[in-house]
Protein backbone atom coordinates (compact mmCIF):
# COMPACT_ATOMS: atom_id res chain seq x y z
CA UNK A 1 0.00 0.00 0.00
CA UNK A 2 1.14 3.54 -0.70
CA UNK A 3 0.12 7.10 0.09
CA UNK A 4 -2.04 8.61 -2.68
CA UNK A 5 -0.82 11.43 -4.89
CA UNK A 6 -4.35 12.84 -4.98
CA UNK A 7 -6.94 12.36 -2.25
CA UNK A 8 -10.43 13.85 -2.51
CA UNK A 9 -13.33 13.16 -0.19
CA UNK A 10 -16.82 14.68 -0.13
CA UNK A 11 -15.82 17.18 -2.81
CA UNK A 12 -18.63 19.15 -4.47
CA UNK A 13 -18.56 21.56 -7.39
CA UNK A 14 -21.68 23.57 -8.20
CA UNK A 15 -22.37 26.13 -10.88
CA UNK A 16 -25.35 27.94 -12.32
CA UNK A 17 -26.06 29.64 -15.64
CA UNK A 18 -29.47 31.28 -15.61
CA UNK A 19 -32.00 28.60 -14.71
CA UNK A 20 -29.52 25.79 -15.39
CA UNK A 21 -27.88 24.18 -12.39
CA UNK A 22 -25.03 21.68 -12.36
CA UNK A 23 -23.76 19.73 -9.35
CA UNK A 24 -20.84 17.31 -9.35
CA UNK A 25 -20.16 15.24 -6.24
CA UNK A 26 -16.82 13.47 -5.97
CA UNK A 27 -17.61 11.17 -3.07
CA UNK A 28 -14.10 9.73 -2.96
CA UNK A 29 -11.20 9.81 -5.39
CA UNK A 30 -7.72 8.51 -4.65
CA UNK A 31 -4.95 8.32 -7.21
CA UNK A 32 -1.63 6.56 -6.61
CA UNK A 33 1.59 6.36 -8.67
CA UNK A 34 1.05 4.00 -11.59
CA UNK A 35 -2.76 4.13 -11.52
CA UNK A 36 -4.35 4.37 -14.97
CA UNK A 37 -7.94 5.59 -14.91
CA UNK A 38 -10.50 6.25 -17.64
CA UNK A 39 -13.39 8.55 -16.69
CA UNK A 40 -16.36 7.59 -18.86
CA UNK A 41 -19.96 8.71 -19.09
CA UNK A 42 -22.41 10.63 -21.28
CA UNK A 43 -21.80 14.18 -22.47
CA UNK A 44 -22.41 16.76 -19.78
CA UNK A 45 -22.08 14.34 -16.86
CA UNK A 46 -19.03 16.08 -15.37
CA UNK A 47 -16.05 14.11 -16.69
CA UNK A 48 -14.13 17.18 -17.86
CA UNK A 49 -15.12 19.09 -14.72
CA UNK A 50 -13.64 16.27 -12.63
CA UNK A 51 -10.44 16.61 -14.65
CA UNK A 52 -10.46 20.38 -14.06
CA UNK A 53 -10.79 19.79 -10.30
CA UNK A 54 -7.88 17.33 -10.33
CA UNK A 55 -5.73 19.72 -12.38
CA UNK A 56 -6.37 22.63 -9.97
CA UNK A 57 -8.05 24.69 -12.68
CA UNK A 58 -11.51 24.77 -11.09
CA UNK A 59 -12.16 25.32 -7.39
CA UNK A 60 -14.44 22.97 -5.44
CA UNK A 61 -17.46 24.63 -3.88
CA UNK A 62 -16.58 22.64 -0.78
CA UNK A 63 -14.57 19.54 0.14
CA UNK A 64 -14.09 17.37 3.19
CA UNK A 65 -10.56 16.65 2.01
CA UNK A 66 -8.50 17.59 -1.04
CA UNK A 67 -4.78 16.92 -0.72
CA UNK A 68 -1.82 16.41 -3.04
CA UNK A 69 1.38 14.50 -2.28
CA UNK A 70 3.96 15.04 -4.99
CA UNK A 71 7.47 13.54 -5.41
CA UNK A 72 10.02 15.15 -3.13
CA UNK A 73 13.05 16.60 -4.91
CA UNK A 74 16.46 15.32 -3.85
CA UNK A 75 15.15 12.10 -2.30
CA UNK A 76 14.97 8.46 -3.30
CA UNK A 77 12.70 7.95 -6.31
CA UNK A 78 9.13 7.37 -5.20
CA UNK A 79 9.45 9.37 -1.96
CA UNK A 80 6.46 11.68 -1.60
CA UNK A 81 6.45 15.06 0.13
CA UNK A 82 4.06 15.94 2.93
CA UNK A 83 0.49 16.52 1.71
CA UNK A 84 -0.56 19.93 0.43
CA UNK A 85 -4.04 21.04 1.50
CA UNK A 86 -5.46 22.13 -1.85
CA UNK A 87 -8.76 23.31 -0.39
CA UNK A 88 -6.91 25.62 1.99
CA UNK A 89 -5.02 27.11 -0.97
CA UNK A 90 -8.29 27.77 -2.81
CA UNK A 91 -9.79 29.40 0.28
CA UNK A 92 -6.76 31.69 0.58
CA UNK A 93 -6.89 32.56 -3.11
CA UNK A 94 -3.34 31.24 -3.55
CA UNK A 95 -3.62 30.88 -7.33
CA UNK A 96 0.11 31.34 -7.92
CA UNK A 97 0.85 28.37 -5.65
CA UNK A 98 -1.82 26.26 -7.36
CA UNK A 99 -0.43 27.19 -10.78
CA UNK A 100 3.10 26.29 -9.68
CA UNK A 101 1.95 22.89 -8.38
CA UNK A 102 0.13 22.18 -11.64
CA UNK A 103 3.06 23.26 -13.83
CA UNK A 104 5.68 21.26 -11.93
CA UNK A 105 3.81 18.05 -11.20
CA UNK A 106 1.06 17.66 -13.79
CA UNK A 107 0.97 17.12 -17.53
CA UNK A 108 -2.18 17.96 -19.49
CA UNK A 109 -3.09 16.60 -22.94
CA UNK A 110 -5.81 18.57 -24.71
CA UNK A 111 -8.32 17.09 -27.13
CA UNK A 112 -6.94 19.11 -30.05
CA UNK A 113 -3.27 19.10 -29.08
CA UNK A 114 -3.02 22.83 -28.35
CA UNK A 115 0.43 23.16 -29.92
CA UNK A 116 1.96 26.61 -30.41
CA UNK A 117 1.61 27.08 -34.20
CA UNK A 118 4.80 29.09 -34.77
CA UNK A 119 7.09 26.75 -32.79
CA UNK A 120 8.69 23.63 -34.23
CA UNK A 121 7.80 20.18 -32.95
CA UNK A 122 10.99 20.13 -30.89
CA UNK A 123 10.36 23.55 -29.34
CA UNK A 124 6.76 22.63 -28.52
CA UNK A 125 7.94 19.50 -26.71
CA UNK A 126 10.58 21.44 -24.76
CA UNK A 127 8.22 24.28 -23.83
CA UNK A 128 7.35 23.07 -20.33
CA UNK A 129 10.92 22.07 -19.48
CA UNK A 130 12.14 25.54 -20.46
CA UNK A 131 9.37 27.23 -18.46
CA UNK A 132 10.35 25.22 -15.37
CA UNK A 133 14.07 25.87 -15.83
CA UNK A 134 14.84 22.17 -16.35
CA UNK A 135 17.83 20.98 -18.40
CA UNK A 136 17.06 20.68 -22.11
CA UNK A 137 16.52 18.46 -23.90
CA UNK A 138 16.63 16.06 -20.91
CA UNK A 139 14.45 12.99 -21.59
CA UNK A 140 12.54 14.79 -24.35
CA UNK A 141 14.57 13.28 -27.20
CA UNK A 142 13.95 9.71 -26.04
CA UNK A 143 10.30 10.56 -25.51
CA UNK A 144 9.94 11.89 -29.06
CA UNK A 145 11.63 8.76 -30.39
CA UNK A 146 9.29 6.52 -28.39
CA UNK A 147 6.26 8.39 -29.71
CA UNK A 148 7.55 8.33 -33.28
CA UNK A 149 7.87 12.09 -33.79
CA UNK A 150 11.64 12.63 -33.49
CA UNK A 151 12.08 12.82 -37.27
CA UNK A 152 9.51 15.64 -37.36
CA UNK A 153 11.34 17.85 -34.86
CA UNK A 154 12.03 20.73 -37.28
CA UNK A 155 8.50 20.90 -38.69
CA UNK A 156 5.72 23.25 -37.64
CA UNK A 157 2.40 21.83 -36.38
CA UNK A 158 0.62 22.70 -39.64
CA UNK A 159 3.14 20.57 -41.55
CA UNK A 160 2.26 17.31 -39.78
CA UNK A 161 -0.87 15.16 -39.55
CA UNK A 162 -3.54 15.34 -36.83
CA UNK A 163 -2.34 12.04 -35.36
CA UNK A 164 1.26 13.25 -35.31
CA UNK A 165 0.21 16.51 -33.65
CA UNK A 166 -1.53 14.57 -30.90
CA UNK A 167 1.59 12.48 -30.25
CA UNK A 168 3.64 15.69 -30.07
CA UNK A 169 1.11 17.01 -27.53
CA UNK A 170 1.60 13.85 -25.47
CA UNK A 171 5.38 14.29 -25.63
CA UNK A 172 5.05 17.89 -24.46
CA UNK A 173 2.78 16.90 -21.55
CA UNK A 174 5.24 14.22 -20.38
CA UNK A 175 8.58 15.89 -21.14
CA UNK A 176 8.99 17.31 -17.62
CA UNK A 177 8.20 13.86 -16.14
CA UNK A 178 5.08 14.86 -14.17
CA UNK A 179 3.69 12.69 -11.40
CA UNK A 180 0.14 13.02 -12.75
CA UNK A 181 -0.93 13.00 -16.41
CA UNK A 182 -4.40 14.25 -17.29
CA UNK A 183 -5.88 13.86 -20.78
CA UNK A 184 -9.23 15.24 -21.94
CA UNK A 185 -10.56 13.17 -24.86
CA UNK A 186 -7.03 12.83 -26.33
CA UNK A 187 -8.18 10.62 -29.21
CA UNK A 188 -11.55 12.22 -30.05
CA UNK A 189 -10.23 13.83 -33.26
CA UNK A 190 -8.56 10.64 -34.52
CA UNK A 191 -9.96 7.79 -36.59
CA UNK A 192 -10.43 4.49 -34.67
CA UNK A 193 -7.17 2.83 -35.75
CA UNK A 194 -5.09 5.88 -34.84
CA UNK A 195 -7.07 6.39 -31.63
CA UNK A 196 -6.23 2.96 -30.25
CA UNK A 197 -2.53 3.23 -31.12
CA UNK A 198 -2.28 6.71 -29.59
CA UNK A 199 -4.08 5.68 -26.39
CA UNK A 200 -1.83 2.65 -25.97
CA UNK A 201 1.28 4.82 -26.48
CA UNK A 202 0.05 7.29 -23.86
CA UNK A 203 -0.59 4.45 -21.42
CA UNK A 204 2.78 2.80 -22.08
CA UNK A 205 4.81 6.00 -21.64
CA UNK A 206 2.92 6.93 -18.47
CA UNK A 207 3.61 3.46 -17.09
CA UNK A 208 7.31 3.74 -17.98
CA UNK A 209 7.53 7.08 -16.15
CA UNK A 210 5.63 5.59 -13.17
CA UNK A 211 3.13 8.43 -13.45
CA UNK A 212 -0.56 8.27 -12.62
CA UNK A 213 -2.82 8.69 -15.66
CA UNK A 214 -6.41 9.94 -15.81
CA UNK A 215 -8.09 10.01 -19.22
CA UNK A 216 -11.54 11.37 -20.05
CA UNK A 217 -13.12 9.42 -22.90
CA UNK A 218 -16.50 8.55 -24.39
CA UNK A 219 -15.06 5.28 -25.69
CA UNK A 220 -15.61 2.70 -22.96
CA UNK A 221 -14.33 -0.15 -25.14
CA UNK A 222 -11.14 1.69 -26.09
CA UNK A 223 -10.43 2.31 -22.40
CA UNK A 224 -10.87 -1.39 -21.64
CA UNK A 225 -8.70 -2.48 -24.60
CA UNK A 226 -5.98 -0.13 -23.38
CA UNK A 227 -6.10 -1.73 -19.93
CA UNK A 228 -7.34 1.36 -18.09
CA UNK A 229 -9.47 1.08 -14.95
CA UNK A 230 -12.89 2.37 -15.98
CA UNK A 231 -14.59 4.81 -13.59
CA UNK A 232 -18.12 5.84 -14.53
CA UNK A 233 -19.46 9.32 -13.92
CA UNK A 234 -23.03 8.54 -12.86
CA UNK A 235 -25.95 10.94 -13.23
CA UNK A 236 -29.24 11.14 -11.40
CA UNK A 237 -31.17 12.91 -8.65
CA UNK A 238 -29.98 16.32 -9.88
CA UNK A 239 -26.27 15.57 -9.59
CA UNK A 240 -23.37 13.77 -11.21
CA UNK A 241 -21.36 11.45 -8.96
CA UNK A 242 -17.79 10.17 -9.29
CA UNK A 243 -16.10 7.66 -7.00
CA UNK A 244 -12.77 5.83 -7.27
CA UNK A 245 -10.71 4.20 -4.52
CA UNK A 246 -7.23 3.26 -5.68
CA UNK A 247 -6.45 -0.36 -4.84
CA UNK A 248 -2.94 0.80 -3.93
CA UNK A 249 -3.89 3.55 -1.48
CA UNK A 250 -3.35 3.46 2.26
CA UNK A 251 -6.38 4.32 4.33
CA UNK A 252 -6.45 8.04 5.09
CA UNK A 253 -5.89 9.14 8.65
Amino acid sequence: MTKPLVDLQDCVHERAAGSDRFRLAVERFTLCPGDQIALVGPSGCGKSTTLDLLSLIVAPTRAGRFTLRMPQAGTVAGTLAEPVDVMALWRRGARDRLTALRAAHMGYVLQTGGLVPFLSVRENVLLTRRALGLPCPGPAVTLMETLGVAELERRLPRQISIGQRQRVAIARALAHQPAVILADEPTASLDPSLAEGTMKLLSAVARFQKAALVVVTHDHRLAERTGLTVVECRTGAGASVVRHDSAKAEAAA
